[in-house]
């Protein structure tokens, strides 16, 4: 029987978006299931302790900068550093993810950090949401109708209490049977638990 992965994230997580590959390589390798679980920013930041980056102080915005860089070359991931629609509200984003099931959830989420960090694309447009969940594949209209649902609006702020209450506290954060992986650069450690 196949672990289950509750996987924590922002939709314009810089982090998350440079993890897409390789756990999505994981996936494959492990067989695991995925709940795609987007959460919010600011209030993620505000009861757990953290800033949003442009209110940090000048040498993390720069150690920052830095880590980007270094990662988006060392994995041959592109990536703009400064994007047009960065920070921007991801709530309609998130519904939408959520209105997705499955496959779909991690195509869809995906595709939303690939349009921040890479394509240029204002994620809180709901015009561009459609656009993106079309180029994947599925049906963005019909997802953006389902999103407009009570469940779907109020599963992003639900989740998001759930989360601080297990002490998730950053995107991305993965959690396995209890156990918490915060951050790109925990993979290896992830794959270890599930294959232990």
């Amino acid at each position: 029987m196949s672990k289950t992965v509750d996987y924590y994230h922002f939709l314009i997580s810089p982090w998350s978006y440079l993890a897409i590959d390789r756990f999505n390589s994981l996936k494959e390798r492990t067989g695991i299931t995925v709940n795609y679980l987007p959460i919010d920013v600011g209030s993620t930041f505000g009861n757990m302790g953290g800033l949003p980056p442009a209110k940090r102080h000048p040498s993390r915005q720069r150690f920052r900068m830095d880590e980007l860089k270094r990662w988006s070359s060392y994995l041959n991931v592109p990536m703009n550093f400064t994007p047009a629609h960065f920070p921007v509200d991801q709530t309609a984003a998130a519904a939408m993810v959520y209105a997705a099931s499955g496959d779909d959830a991690a195509t869809l989420s995906d595709a939303v950090l690939t349009a921040v960090w890479r394509d240029e694309k204002n994620i809180s447009d709901t015009d561009t949401l459609v656009e993106i969940a079309n180029g994947c594949g599925l049906n963005g209209q019909a997802l953006l109708e389902a999103s407009a649902s009570p469940e779907n609006q109020s599963k992003l702020m639900d989740v998001t209490a759930k989360a601080h209450e297990l002490e998730v506290f950053g995107s991305p954060t993965y959690s396995v049977e209890g156990e918490l992986f915060w951050g790109q650069d925990r993979l290896d450690f992830l794959e270890r638990a599930l294959t232990a």
